[in-house]
């Protein structure tokens, strides 16, 4: 049985309404899938961008970035697939087989998918590689960079140093 988002640390929809971002909670009652979380995504009413920001535990997370035509994703530490069913979904998703992410921190995923937002896959990358702060940490910086750092810091409740 696929788990629901209620196990994971935090799921969050950003999307951009007006030209402003929106930072949402998304229903806890969705399955714990790749292709479940995009239909769900679809459904936000914006400007035709959505990503969801999934928290897995204080090491790992997942980022999906839905577009009216298409899913793109990251997961940061593929080792994750082990133990939560949308991280496997991920790998899944990817066509990568859940042996491909055993080791820890190992990122899998379109590095670029942010890119058209301000944070290019090569400063993604050095913000992944030079973090050793949890989860909400890692994605607070992100953010951030963004545009919607204290939307989702109030969120998650994370008070940055």
């Amino acid at each position: 049985m696929v788990e629901q988002l209620d196990d994971v640390d935090f799921a969050l929809a950003a999307f951009r309404r007006d030209g402003a971002w929106v930072v949402d909670e998304l229903a806890h009652d969705l399955p714990g899938e790749v292709e479940a979380l995009a239909e769900a995504l679809r459904r936000f009413s914006g400007d035709d961008l959505v990503v969801a920001l999934l928290g897995l535990d204080e090491e790992s997370f997942l980022v999906l970035r839905v577009d009216p035509d298409r899913t793109r994703l990251l997961l940061w530490d593929a080792a994750a697939a082990e133990e939560w069913d949308v991280a496997a979904s991920a790998l899944d998703f990817l066509g990568l087989a859940d042996d491909e992410g055993d080791d820890d921190g190992d990122l899998v995923g379109d590095l670029d998918l942010l890119a058209d937002l301000g944070l290019s896959g090569e400063e993604l990358e050095d913000i992944l590689d030079d973090s050793d702060g949890f989860a909400d940490e890692v994605l607070s910086e992100v953010t951030r960079v963004l545009g919607f750092g204290p939307q989702f810091d109030d969120a998650v409740g994370f008070v940055p140093a």
